[in-house]
């Protein structure tokens, strides 16, 4: 069957009410949310449920703090891969707008989780807060269980130290160029998913032909060169060095990821790629001329060569 993506929680069929649900952000869907998961799953397959997440899309901290940078972990289509894996059946992504942000914890759980969705089992994190003024907690969420007819489970927290596993923590390491921390609390490395773009071709003349993509609404990592590996839309995966920056030299300014692939010569124009980030290799440079970046490169190149044993 694969995963379904129902948007919405009113009026839905009866084929998508009924589930064991994981209710959270799910934003990188690291570790500790695949623990939340696990316990809606164990529920889910002792009454025959099917096994659904909750997301909220804009992210509620969209709505509550739009001035703050750039933070998503993944887009829609990555959380979905991400979720499909984990063998979900069900992917509600529920618009978070005025109505949802001013319910009530008790409305929030009567309204959307009980009548809307039908319910069987709530799995959460133990730091979950839910409803206006984030006044809902995990001991809530058992008391509306019992109260409404659904079944309640909470995940405790998974890491060293209660901070461990957390998206926060995530974006923390990226920011600090710790891929592989990020990686670690994610259980898979952290990856970029975008179409690719028309450059200046410059790459291509210099004989490393690069694929620009546009970082969007991702957290911005640390800027600089990055050890890669890039899935291709036909499912290969090539080895490579990345930019991720405003590419001094040339003077182009928006934010954006460059990827070179190894060994690779083929039109990625507005193809989907997603590269995942292995290993920090330098911060961005501006160099004095265009030789002394391509020295660079090669150094780079044979440094990301060794990492990826490519």
């Amino acid at each position: 069957m694969g995963l379904r993506i129902v948007h919405g929680w009113k009026h839905l069929a009866s084929a998508d009410r009924g589930a064991a649900v994981a209710l959270g952000n799910f934003d990188g869907v690291h570790l500790g949310h695949q623990q939340v998961i696990a316990g809606a799953a164990q529920a889910a397959r002792a009454v025959g449920a099917p096994l659904a997440v909750i997301t909220f899309d804009p992210h509620p901290r969209r709505l509550f703090h739009p001035d703050e940078p750039a933070f998503r972990l993944m887009t829609t289509d990555q959380q979905a891969r991400a979720l499909e894996a984990l063998g979900v059946d069900l992917l509600y992504v529920l618009n978070f707008d005025f109505e949802m942000a001013n319910f009530s914890d008790r409305a929030f759980v009567e309204q959307v989780l009980h009548e809307g969705l039908g319910v069987r089992h709530v799995a959460v994190g133990f730091d979950i807060s839910f409803g206006k003024g984030r006044t809902g907690s995990p001991e809530a969420m058992k008391t509306y269980g019992a109260e409404f007819g659904f079944t309640v489970s909470v995940a405790e927290a998974v890491g060293e130290g209660a901070e461990k596993f957390s998206s926060t923590a995530v974006r923390d390491a990226l920011r600090d160029g710790h891929p592989q921390e990020a990686a670690a609390i994610l259980g898979r490395p952290f990856a970029i998913e975008g179409v690719v773009r028309r450059g200046q071709q410059l790459g291509r003349t210099l004989g490393f032909p690069t694929a620009n993509v546009f970082m969007v609404d991702y957290v911005v990592p640390r800027l600089g060169v990055y050890a890669t590996r890039t899935r291709l839309p036909d499912g290969r995966v090539l080895p490579g060095v990345a930019n991720i920056g405003n590419n001094p030299t040339t003077g182009e300014v928006e934010t954006r990821l460059e990827v070179w692939l190894f060994d690779f010569d083929e039109d990625l124009y507005g193809q989907v790629i997603e590269t995942q980030l292995i290993a920090f290799l330098r911060p961005e440079e501006k160099f004095g001329s265009i030789d002394e970046m391509v020295l660079q490169i090669r150094r780079d190149e044979a440094a990301a060569r060794g990492i990826l044993g490519a």
